[in-house]
């Protein structure tokens, strides 16, 4: 009689819930429909007939529990996963930050090199212009006086 219940489905629920004024044609409906169970000439189940249900019904929560707990492992897992990748991702980003803060750092350097090679270059551009003006300054003046001179001979020869 067992492995007649292991392949039984349970009744829908739908069915066993009386309508007011339909309650002898639903009972009628109801005996129908259990009669699918086996022989009930009284319409009320036997003692292990009761403990086979009962037992089912707990066997199928537990797995219901089971399945549930499997869940809830499978999102603390899934968790888990993503809390391991965010923190890979900064690593990374940090990681990839510092590197660029690093190779920054050297082209600053290198860039600051040659500056400083050019602007040295400059100072000695500068240091020579500067001398060349002076030097152009006193041509000037030297220019001035011979021209002075020479008007003031022009002026006393006869």
């Amino acid at each position: 009689m067992e492995s007649f219940f292991e392949d039984m489905t349970l009744p829908s629920t739908s069915q066993s819930t009386p309508k007011s004024g339909h309650g002898g044609l639903q009972m009628a409906q109801e005996t129908d429909h259990d009669s699918s169970f086996g022989n009930f000439s009284t319409g009320s189940m036997t003692e292990a007939q009761q403990q086979h249900t009962s037992s089912s019904i707990d066997a199928i929560s537990r797995r219901v529990q089971e399945l549930v707990e499997k869940i809830n492992n499978d999102r603390t897992s899934d968790q888990k996963v993503l809390d391991s990748f965010n923190e890979k991702l900064v690593q990374k980003v940090t990681e990839g930050c510092q590197q660029m803060q690093e190779h920054m750092y050297l082209v600053y350097e290198k860039n600051s090199n040659e500056m400083q090679v050019k602007l040295q270059e400059l100072a000695e551009v500068l240091g020579s212009c500067t001398k060349l003006c002076s030097e152009l300054q006193e041509a000037n003046l030297a220019l001035a006086s011979l021209r002075a001179g020479l008007a003031i001979s022009i002026t006393e020869s006869p």
